[in-house]
């Protein structure tokens, strides 16, 4: 699925109810992790329609491993026991978190071939990590001309991994391993996120024992045999937020459903900040126009950072606000200080009125703007979303280039956008 285009017609409001899907941060790490089990997983709440997790699907058929999907559902059961390390005709898988397949192939074969990691664009993010893991854990990393393979014949070993950085990436990579390894391993300066979190709890049910101390200290046991499970994947936080930006701006009236409001606490209440009032419960959220508090949306300030901050994902959808807010918004990003190319694309939608250098980002505010329609290039994951929404706020229509980057990371949009009452065109 790939150069794809979306014709966006602006000025439609949404009304209706919209089901926040399970997290894809979270959905394809513990999709990985699956292949570590001596049985059979199932994986309720699955984002079965994400393009990542469909080449994660296709891997692991190509490797031998079962996967059947109930799409109607979002129910996705694995069976790896006939998993094993194949040399394919292809390694071309655009997908960032490749890296998190070793650990299955290695316990079911040995040895591992897995394509180099993919994904967007917003600064440098290598897998030196990732080598440093399995090193440290006694395995032999070769990196080839179009594979990396990984080699641990004897099984991995238990050892102390210390990130000289806070890695969401590595933490998940050294917690699946260490779960298969001999012994008991360390892992200091791990990132605990939400998504992290729901990892921790998947791997404990197949029988792997893990303490916790503070955010970043981990202890890991690992297991000769892990169990089955039946798992239920969280709520994504960076899709709830979009949904909820995206009804406050188009003037709509709808209904989020399963909000992970747990995981959201610090990027909501900015929100309220910014004059933001939502109406919510134990699990959804109303938006409607009654939401801005004094009519109009506060200009503020914010930095992106680690959890239980605004996460760097998030990043596009307060610069949005912050375009649509009355005053001057400066948006700070320390975590992926690169995450700029969209705002170009987004200058278009709204002319004049965003600034972008490294790390920092201007919004020059005005209330009830409308954007102007335009042909857009998509450049990443959430940018793409948000060149979506910008469009879907603009008069006239509005052409997104490779908007299959949004579908990466948000399931069935087609799909929700039509129960909202929006129609949007893809050709493919």
């Amino acid at each position: 699925m790939k150069n794809l285009t979306a014709l966006i017609e602006g000025k439609q409001i949404p009304k209706g109810k919209v089901k926040v899907s399970g997290a894809k941060n979270a959905a394809t790490r513990l999709l990985a992790a699956a292949l570590i089990s001596d049985e059979k997983i199932v994986l309720e709440n699955f984002p079965t329609e994400l393009v990542d997790a469909n080449y994660k699907f296709d891997f692991i058929k190509k490797c031998h491993g079962k996967v059947e999907v109930d799409r109607d559902n979002e129910i996705v059961e694995i069976n790896s026991s006939e998993l094993k390390d194949t040399l394919l005709d292809s390694y071309d898988y655009p997908i960032r978190t490749t890296y998190l397949l070793v650990p299955g192939l290695l316990k079911k074969s040995g040895a591992a071939k897995i394509p180099y990691p993919g994904g967007c664009k917003i600064g440098n993010r290598g897998y030196d990590l990732h080598v440093m893991v399995w090193e440290k854990l006694g395995a032999v990393v070769v990196e080839k001309d179009d594979y990396i393979e990984v080699k641990a014949p004897n099984g991995l070993i238990a050892n102390n991994i210390d990130f000289p950085i806070s890695t969401i990436g590595g933490t998940e990579s050294a917690l699946i391993c260490a779960s298969i390894a001999k012994g008991v391993s360390t892992i200091k300066n791990a990132y605990i996120s939400p998504e992290v979190q729901n990892l921790i709890d998947f791997l404990r049910t197949l029988g792997v024992k893990i303490k916790v101390v503070g955010n970043s200290y981990v202890e890991v046991t690992g297991q000769d045999y892990l169990r089955g499970s039946i798992f239920e994947v969280m709520p994504d936080r960076i899709e709830a937020l979009t949904w909820i930006v995206y009804g406050i701006l188009s003037k709509g009236d709808i209904t989020i459903q399963d909000v992970p409001f747990d995981s959201m606490q610090i990027p909501l209440a900015h929100l309220h900040d910014a004059g933001i009032d939502f109406y919510r419960n134990q699990t959804n959220v109303h938006i409607t126009q009654d939401c801005l508090t004094n009519g109009i949306i506060q200009p503020f300030e914010l930095a992106t950072g680690t959890h239980p901050g605004i996460i760097s994902d998030m990043q596009p959808f307060y610069v949005l606000l912050g375009l649509h807010a009355d005053g001057k918004s400066r948006i700070f990003d320390y975590r992926y200080p690169e995450r700029i190319k969209y705002c170009e694309e987004l200058a278009k939608l709204y002319v004049g009125q965003i600034e972008w250098e490294t790390g920092l980002i201007t919004t020059i505010g005005e209330n009830n703007v409308t954007p102007v329609s335009a042909t857009v290039q998509s450049t990443d994951l959430r940018g793409s979303m948000a060149l979506v929404i910008g469009a879907l706020l603009a008069n006239g229509t509005s052409k997104i280039l490779n908007v299959e980057m949004a579908l990466r990371g948000y399931n069935k949009l087609e799909e929700k956008l039509k129960g909202l009452g929006i129609s949007i065109k893809i050709e493919r």
